[in-house]
């Protein structure tokens, strides 16, 4: 210390407290539901009292939408300038800055996961920070249909990757992306969509533990985990509050069983009503025909699985790792058990395609015309963009 009091050398300088508290929420919202995160926690994380949050913003929500139109604005900046030698230059330059920023900000991720959902106008903003990209990357205009192909398969497969561990080629993401799924492959849309579907089945007198399970999914479904308490599952059961623990030790418990519920009768629907004798282009739109019709059925289990990322993360992890295997274990998808030729890769990318097009149909309904869409999105894995009318090159 110098003798007029000043520091001999330059100290770090503290950031601003809005910047703090961004922060602050950032790295709670993470790891934690927003249901869950008081604006208490994020001022202690800050290290400011509570009283000072509310000179900054308005309350939680606003903090929360601020993190994500950054997030957003982060991605459009990732993704600006695309470019590359040709239709495949520009695709590689495409999926790698894609697949590279979600690697690099799993935090990010995670938290545009859940605002996507409960703030569907950012997801809408995102589609068109992604199709303004792939446009870009394609030199023509980008639809619906070249949008859930491409986005709907690198985003799921990048996201897997970063949040959940899954290995993942990216350079097999640009193959697919460029010559399709299923090179070559052409499919009948009338063996795909003239089925006859049969519905979910219906138990007259469900026992106690599914009568709890069913009430647990829709209330879960439309308020969420952490505001649904076991004695409103009990009474939409019309059952004691002793009848739950009989079945489950725990409020925890029951939701790990309720995710595997769900992907269970997510998977016996759709394996229950494909055609047998399809190639493997049909099957995957025959797959993707007889999810949508699903959730017209039971829009709940998004939701379910959705907020088990922050709650029970391994049980989500495990759900997908359930319609992986399942899908491997077809026999049109190559030996059973073994990875080739089925790669994880196409695999996520074919989970992906699904995903976002259920997304389309939960919380928007934009896809008035689904079997339409489906057909495009059939031309694209049977030949990529090299074979879409690409318009350049």
């Amino acid at each position: 210390m110098s003798d007029s009091g000043t520091p001999d050398s330059p100290t770090a300088i503290a950031p601003p407290t809005g910047e703090r508290l961004e922060r602050a929420a950032q790295k709670l919202f993470a790891t934690r539901w927003y249901a869950t995160v008081s604006v208490a926690e994020i001022c202690r994380e800050a290290g400011v009292s509570n009283g000072i949050f509310y000179r900054y913003f308005r309350n939680k929500e606003e903090l929360f939408r601020k993190l994500l139109g950054r997030i957003l604005a982060s991605i459009e900046d990732a993704l600006r300038g695309v470019g590359g030698s040709g239709l495949h230059g520009r695709l590689e330059d495409f999926v790698g800055r894609l697949t590279g920023y979600t690697h690099a900000n799993p935090d990010l991720i995670a938290i545009f996961r859940e605002g996507q959902y409960r703030f569907f106008d950012y997801e809408r903003s995102l589609m068109d920070i992604y199709r303004k990209a792939l446009a870009t990357a394609l030199g023509r205009r980008c639809g619906m249909a070249d949008y859930l192909f491409a986005l709907g398969g690198v985003r799921f497969a990048s996201i897997r990757r970063a949040l959940q561990g899954v290995e993942l080629d990216p350079a097999e993401l640009v193959r697919i992306v460029e010559f399709g799924a299923f090179p070559g492959q052409a499919f009948d849309a009338s063996k795909v969509f003239e089925i006859e579907v049969k519905p979910p089945p219906i138990v007259a007198a469900p026992a106690t533990r599914e009568r709890l399970l069913q009430a647990g999914k829709r209330l879960f479904g439309e308020k969420g985990y952490h505001e649904t308490a076991i004695h409103e599952i009990t009474d939409a059961a019309k059952l004691a509050v002793g009848s739950f623990y009989l079945h489950f030790p725990s409020k925890e418990a029951f939701y790990a069983e309720l995710i595997r519920l769900v992907g269970h009768e997510v998977r016996r629907f759709i394996s229950g009503n494909l055609t047998p004798g399809l190639n493997e282009l049909e099957r995957e739109l025959q797959g993707i025909w007889l999810f949508s019709i699903f959730l017209s059925i039971d829009r709940w289990c998004y939701n379910v699985v959705r907020e088990a990322e922050f709650v029970l993360p391994a049980e989500v992890k495990a759900y997908y790792d359930a319609f992986e295997a399942g899908y491997r274990r077809h026999p049109e998808s190559g030996t059973p058990g073994s990875r080739d030729p089925v790669s994880a890769a196409r695999v996520n990318f074919m989970l992906g395609i699904s995903h976002y097009f259920g997304l389309e149909i939960v919380f928007d309904n934009s896809p008035g015309n689904a079997r339409a869409l489906i057909e495009e999105i059939g031309l694209r894995l049977s030949g990529g963009f090299s074979a879409a009318r690409s318009g350049a090159d």
